[in-house]
Parts: C-alpha cells; sequence; structure tokens
C-alpha cells in the first residue's frame, strides 16, 4: 500500500516542501529511506520504529520503503520522524489517507512517542500555506510559532498516540491561535531608556540621527565614557517593528534555534552583542549546512560590537559586504545560501591601548602603539561606517544634574517622524531609509544649493575624502534635514555632518 504525507524542509531561511512517499510490500521485513537524508533523517528508522511500538501498535513485518521528494535535494534533521510515522499508519490502515490530506506535518519523535519541537517550523509553514496547505501538525511547544501564519489551522500534538486519536475522530483537536497585536504589546517595555545617560549630548545627538536614518555609527572614548551604555538603549529609539519585519526576523531566529520559550514572535528590534573571540562563521554564518551568523540575526535591529580592534581582522572584514549589500552570501559545497542583514552597526573603541589617549596625566601611550592599535580596524572598513564620534569623559556637574536627561519616548518620536518623511519619500524606490540610497538616488534625492556645494566641496578636498565617504556625508546631511522637518538640504546641516566624520577629520591622531 501507498502513503503520501505533506512535510517540509529548510534551504537557508526558507522552506520548500516534501512529499513523504511510504510503501509498504510483501518482502523480507527492510525498511529503507531514500532521497538523499543526512544522518539524522537514516536514524530516524529506529525513532520511528520504536515509537510505534510505544503507542501501543505494532511494527509491520514488511518491506517499508520511504521516499523524500524531491530526491535532489539534501534532507536534514528530525521533522520527518512523525510524517514517515504516519504514512506507515496509514499504509497499515490504523489512519485514513483522508484524515491527512491537504495536512503538514513536522515533528521529531522520542523513542516513547512523544513529539519534540523542531527547528525552522515558522518557514516551513508558511511555504506549505504559499503552496495552498491550510492545515498542520507541528510539536506542541511549535504552535504559537506556526499559528502566527494567517489562514493556516494549526494543531499542536504531544505524542503520536494523541495525533491518531486525532485523525481517528476519538479525540477533538485544539486549533492554536495567536493575538499579534496583544505580543506587540506585551514586548514593549525593555526597561532601558536614554534618561539614565548622563551628559554626552552631542553622541546622544549623533544616536539620534544615526537612528533616524538608519546609519552606522562607531563611539570613540575612554573606559567609562558611557558608549556601551548608549549602544544598549538604541533598540529603544527605533521605530517599533511591524509585522512583516517581526515575522522576518522570527523566521531566522526559528532557523537557528533561538526563539526564547519558543516565543510566537520576536517584537523588539534585536540587538546582538558577540565577544571578540567570535569567529567568522558564528558573525556572519556559515558551517557545513550554512546556517544564520550574528550579523543576520541582527537583521532589523542593531549589531554592536565593543571594543572593536580587539576582533580579529578576518572578522571585521568580513563585514564588508554586510554594510555594503544589506545581505550575506555564503557558499558551500552543500549550496549558495543568501541571508538578510539589513543592519544598523553599532561599534565602539578606545582612542588608545590604555584608552585614555588626551590625559597626559593617565596615558603613556607612544603614537606608535596608538597608530598600531588605530591601525587594527581598516580603512575601507571605518569608510563604511557613517557617524564617527568622539564621546569624552563625563563631567561630576553631569552626574550630579538635577535636570533630568531627555527620555527615549522624546527621542523616539523624532526619529519616527523622520522615518515617515523617507517612508513617503522613498515609496517608489523599493528602499526605506536614507542609508539605503544608492549613488544614483543620492544625487536625485539631495539637492544641494550653492553655499552648500562650496562647503562640501571645501570638505572634501581638506579632508581627502573618498567616493563613499562624500556619498555618506549626504546621506547624513538628508538625515539631519529629515529631523528638521524633511525641507532642502542647507549649510547648518552640511556642517553637522562634516562634525559626525571624527575620522576623517583626524582628530585622535
Amino acid at each position: 500500500m501507498l502513503a503520501k504525507i505533506h512535510s517540509a524542509a529548510l534551504m537557508g531561511i526558507s522552506g520548500y516542501m516534501v512529499d513523504v512517499e511510504v510503501d509498504t510490500s510483501q518482502g523480507l521485513p527492510a525498511f529503507e529511506i531514500v532521497g538523499l537524508p543526512d544522518n539524522a533523517v537514516r536514524e530516524s528508522k529506529e525513532r520511528v520504529r520504536t515509537a510505534i511500538k510505544n503507542s501501543q501498535f505494532e511494527f509491520p513485518s514488511k518491506r517499508i520503503t520511504v521516499n523524500l521528494a524531491p530526491a535532489n535535494t539534501k534532507k536534514e534533521g528530525p521533522a520527518f520522524d512523525l510524517p514517515i510515522a504516519v504514512g506507515i499508519l496509514v499504509c497499515m490502515g490504523i489512519i485514513k489517507q483522508q484524515a491527512v490530506e491537504n495536512t503538514l506535518i513536522l515533528g521529531e519523535l522520542s523513542l516513547d512517542g512523544a513529539v519534540k519541537c523542531v527547528d525552522g517550523v515558522l518557514p516551513m509553514v508558511y511555504s506549505a500555506c504559499e503552496r495552498g496547505i491550510r492545515r498542520c501538525f507541528v510539536p506542541i511547544e511549535n504552535a504559537r510559532e506556526a499559528a502566527v501564519v494567517g489562514g493556516m489551522e494549526v494543531v499542536g500534538i504531544s505524542s503520536l498516540y494523541e495525533f491518531i486519536e486525532i485523525c481517528i475522530g476519538k479525540r477533538k483537536a485544539e486549533v492554536t491561535e495567536v493575538d499579534i497585536d496583544k505580543l506587540f504589546e506585551e514586548g514593549l517595555n525593555s526597561g532601558l531608556d536614554f534618561s539614565d545617560v548622563r551628559g554626552q549630548e552631542s553622541v546622544k545627538r549623533a544616536l539620534e540621527i544615526a537612528a533616524a536614518g538608519m546609519h552606522n555609527i562607531i563611539m570613540i572614548g575612554p573606559p567609562g565614557s558611557g558608549k556601551t551604555m548608549m549602544a544598549k538603549r538604541i533598540p529603544t529609539i527605533l521605530p517599533d517593528l511591524t509585522v512583516n519585519e517581526s515575522i522576518e526576523i522570527t523566521k531566522i531566529y526559528s532557523v537557528a534555534g533561538l526563539l526564547r520559550d519558543r516565543n510566537a514572535l520576536i517584537t523588539q528590534r534585536p540587538f546582538r552583542s558577540p565577544h571578540h573571540t567570535i569567529s567568522n562563521v558564528a558573525m556572519v554564518g556559515g558551517g557545513r549546512v550554512p546556517k544564520p551568523g550574528e550579523v543576520s540575526l541582527a537583521h532589523n535591529g542593531v549589531l554592536f560590537l565593543d571594543e572593536l580592534p580587539e576582533f580579529s581582522r578576518g572578522v571585521l572584514e568580513e563585514l564588508r559586504q554586510p554594510l555594503e549589500d544589506g545581505e550575506v552570501t555564503v557558499s558551500r559545497v552543500n549550496g549558495t545560501m543568501t541571508f538578510p542583514a539589513n543592519i544598523m552597526f553599532v561599534a565602539s573603541m578606545n582612542p588608545c591601548p590604555c584608552g585614555y589617549y588626551g590625559y597626559s596625566d593617565k596615558c603613556r601611550c607612544t603614537s606608535t602603539q596608538i597608530n598600531k592599535y588605530m591601525g587594527k580596524v581598516s580603512g575601507p572598513l571605518l569608510d563604511r561606517i557613517d557617524v564617527q564620534i568622539e564621546a569624552a569623559a563625563v563631567d561630576y556637574e553631569d552626574m550630579q544634574s538635577s535636570i533630568k536627561p531627555e527620555s527615549s519616548a522624546d527621542i523616539k518620536k523624532r526619529v519616527v517622524a523622520a522615518h515617515e518623511i523617507q517612508k513617503q519619500r522613498y515609496r517608489d524606490e523599493n528602499i526605506y531609509f536614507n542609508s539605503q540610497l544608492s549613488a544614483a538616488q543620492t544625487e536625485k534625492y539631495c539637492h544641494l544649493g550653492k553655499a552648500e556645494n562650496e562647503l562640501i566641496k571645501a570638505a572634501f578636498e581638506r579632508l581627502n575624502f573618498s567616493a563613499r565617504a562624500y556619498h555618506k556625508l549626504l546621506k547624513l546631511a538628508r538625515t539631519i534635514a529629515d529631523l528638521d522637518g524633511g525641507g532642502d538640504i542647507n549649510v547648518r546641516h552640511i556642517a553637522e555632518a562634516i562634525q559626525l566624520r571624527n575620522l576623517d577629520r583626524r582628530l585622535l591622531y
């Protein structure tokens, strides 16, 4: 007898449909799985066999052949355990084929028949929904995640026996539903606020500009100046995630197996801060089977690298493509995967090895040591960072001031207003922020008058700007103008943008 069960697999952060075809026939007892299965799929034979026996059913003494179609793509992971078991039960006549028609089935089986959670459920359910499937059975721990997909009836199950009882009508299927609006309300308060930051008004202004245009930023200053503290508060001034952005981020975390407590959705912008000992693969993604790295896990959010020169040169150079293209392409023998990496890159560093450059009573670093330390970060990488701001030590008067600093909510209002201006301006351009402007689009949307042209020409010649730095300067000026209401770029906007390019002005040398 032949049974056909719908399942799914992953390719990058996208899902694709897999038909699990099970055939039982007379002959010497055997259990074969074909269709390019990996070791985890091959081992499912023993899990399926034992799970069926421990669910109070006799495993058939027949020749069993399982085909995972399409047969030309590698099948990986334990998510095929449940569909294979269901296919065998259909062939045995315990479950009718009609009971699992137009139904997606995913899940790993324990030896006692329990159904365990699997990674990547959200993109797999999405792919099934796009193919017209409107019902799915998934592990109970993955049910809320799968229920995010609109138009899909999601049934969470905890055991193979429970699944059988639902199919034969002995138990009513409990459909899982989630209230997306409620999820967003629950995830709004992070507990961090810019009102905690005393002093550093110039840095906070730079962070506001960076957030308004999603520009990359680096903060240079001595230890204890609040660089890390301010970086952690950047997500609190960014616009709230849209539903589509949230789903896109959740897909990445689902594939990576990082959904905490199997949450239905990631409702806050990601903030990733990897340690400086991170490897190349962990940063940009990869492995035998390419998986997303920190750059992709920060998609639509913030990637923060504290003490930038401490990261290995190779890791930092790997960031060039993501910062330029907004995506990561990983090529391996098993295929080429492209992961999204539309991030706001934030970095911090000390101005010298000891961290106290400019304080003669503390710093004993020689010019050679300082140049060597600064040289750990390559010019091409720094050229890709729009905002370069100095964070000076905080004064005692600022720490003891009775004036409460501006809150994140107040800053966020201005940032959101600037984002709305950009959203309307670029509605026909397939971009959302000033930082995403191409060279041609920069010329189109960053109009300069005679005075503005003269100022930027003087800066270009005197500060030896690269072509990339020139365009980034225009984009920064465009963002500053948007914070002022979205009018034309004027001399003040250009001047402030130049002040935000500290390393180009060589203030630290």
